[in-house]
């Protein structure tokens, strides 16, 4: 499957931004899943990429000039492996064993983890998991914040992907399982979700399996991942920090389609 994706992110604000730095994961990478065709970033001037310590790709765009907006574009096209069920990396998956503040455990999560798993610790295990969480925290769009925490989130019962993720992560690592937030974009026909998306991924032997809790899914077919990382603040798409500038005002656009390729559009036709 060819993913073509269109991401277009404006940040408007009430007042001039005398400086502002943000840090883009915008930019996906070839892996044994995914492989990028095409990818370019639309920025208000150069940057250079570096690899940041979990291996994405990451550009600092810094505004030492005064501003009122900023238009962040991102557009590429990249080949998804329908067929692969998991990743293999050569880098230790043992940080992803630390819980973080918006991934801790409490008595609760570490509870339900236990219950749902038992002394079992494969993919069907969490498999099992991904479920109860999909049962557990109703999905619904502004219930929480990116500074929501799993413990949060499961205690409310409600949250978005980003707390399916965290409240997975918290609960595979209460078992001693190393387990990693990712961000990305997620093909659907459905208008209920949006194409911006964020799932967890488990270290099971010896490579990285997908959950995605807000959809039940364990199988990556649709799924373009961008960065990956302890929690949301280490692996989500823009992240930064202004002085000045008063109220803002962020709006984002997102376009994920199936590309047909060429010899398929003359057989068709």
């Amino acid at each position: 499957m060819r993913l073509s994706i269109s991401h277009d992110t404006t940040y408007r604000y009430a007042s001039q931004v005398r400086t502002s730095i943000q840090y883009l994961r915008l930019t996906p990478h070839d892996s044994e899943r995914q492989r990028v065709l095409s990818w370019q970033l639309n920025l208000p001037r150069p940057v250079r990429a570096q690899l940041d310590p979990y291996g994405n790709i990451l550009h600092v765009l810094t505004m030492d000039e005064p501003h009122e907006s900023i238009v962040i574009g991102a557009r590429g096209l990249v080949e998804i492996d329908e067929q692969r069920e998991c990743e293999h990396e050569r880098q230790s998956a043992l940080p992803f064993l630390r819980f973080t503040r918006l991934t801790e455990a409490d008595a609760a999560l570490r509870e339900f983890a236990q219950q749902h798993c038992k002394q079992r610790r494969d993919r069907s295990a969490l498999i099992d998991l991904m479920h109860a969480l999909h049962g557990h925290i109703s999905y619904l769009t502004g219930s929480t914040a990116v500074e929501t925490s799993a413990i949060e989130a499961f205690a409310g019962q409600q949250g978005v992907c980003q707390d399916h993720a965290h409240a997975f992560l918290a609960c595979a690592r209460s078992l001693g399982i190393p387990a990693r937030y990712a961000s990305g974009y997620l093909y659907t026909d459905s208008d209920d979700h949006l194409a911006s998306h964020a799932w967890a991924e488990a270290w099971l032997d010896g490579a990285w399996y997908s959950f995605d809790v807000t959809n039940c899914l364990a199988k990556p077919e649709r799924h373009l991942k961008l960065a990956v990382g302890r929690d949301y603040l280490d692996a989500c798409p823009v992240r930064g920090m202004r002085r000045g500038g008063g109220t803002e005002q962020m709006h984002a656009h997102v376009e994920v389609e199936v590309e047909v390729s060429p010899l398929l559009q003359v057989q068709q036709q």
